[in-house]
């Protein structure tokens, strides 16, 4: 009788145990530490957390996008001006650059035609070979007074094409010598590096053409250097030839 009572007992306790152990069994698997060191946990927090170069780059490539690149303005050149002196009369082929004061549509870059004359807008055809600069400006100012209130005009000569003399022979640069100013025999011959070693310089003269004639009128050139420029220099004229044999 006693065994039977004490066999009822075991098989109790193991019918009370066994769902215990179950249970607890199943929260066991279920719910398993992660370790605080896992690589499973570190990679989940490196994808769920942005790196800090991820977050500097992005502003740097929208600022770069946003900012537009710096437009290039080209270089302006300056603008060349031969310099002429009060006595310089314009002739066919000069290039004139004619500014009218607050008028840009009529400012312009002209070239004198052979006929003597350059067009300008408003007043089309104006004679300008045979004139000076100041006596253009005042032509143009009365002109222009028709249609511009109190215009003020400037003319320069940009480039000389009407007056040139020629230098040949035994100098150190032979060519062609624009007429900017008045200008001698001498003054011309320095400009060009004076007669080289090899030239007869009391042979030199100047040929001109005279009525349809050429003339030649003889050059001291060792007195023009030790008097200086005087009666004896001859001041050159637009065509004249330089000749240093």
């Amino acid at each position: 009788m006693k065994s039977r009572i004490a066999s009822s007992l075991v098989v109790a306790l193991l019918l009370w145990a066994i769902p215990s152990v179950a249970q607890n069994g199943t929260q066991g698997a279920g719910q398993a530490p992660k370790a605080a060191g896992s690589p499973a946990s570190s990679a989940s927090q490196n994808q769920s957390q942005p790196s800090a170069g991820t977050q500097q780059e992005a502003p740097t490539a929208k600022a770069a996008q946003a900012t537009p690149p710096p437009k290039s303005t080209p270089p302006r050149g300056k603008k060349a001006e031969a310099p002429v002196d009060d006595a310089f009369v314009i002739g066919p082929d000069d290039v004139l650059a004619i500014d009218v004061w607050q008028e840009k549509e009529l400012s312009e870059r002209v070239d004198v035609r052979p006929d003597g004359k350059i067009t300008m807008p408003l007043i089309n055809e104006v004679q300008a070979a045979g004139l000076k600069p100041t006596e253009l400006k005042e032509v143009l100012e009365k002109a222009l007074a028709k249609y511009v209130t109190d215009p003020h005009v400037s003319v320069i000569v940009d480039q000389i094409n009407s007056r040139f003399v020629y230098i040949s022979g035994e100098v150190n640069k032979p060519g062609i010598l624009p007429l900017v100013r008045s200008t001698t025999v001498l003054q011309a011959l320095t400009l060009v590096g004076g007669p080289n070693q090899f030239a007869n310089t009391k042979k030199i003269y100047v040929m001109r053409t005279v009525n349809g004639k050429t003339v030649k009128y003889p050059f001291d050139y060792k007195r023009a250097l030790k008097e200086g420029p005087g009666k004896d220099d001859i001041v050159l004229q637009p065509g004249d030839t330089i000749v240093v044999p």
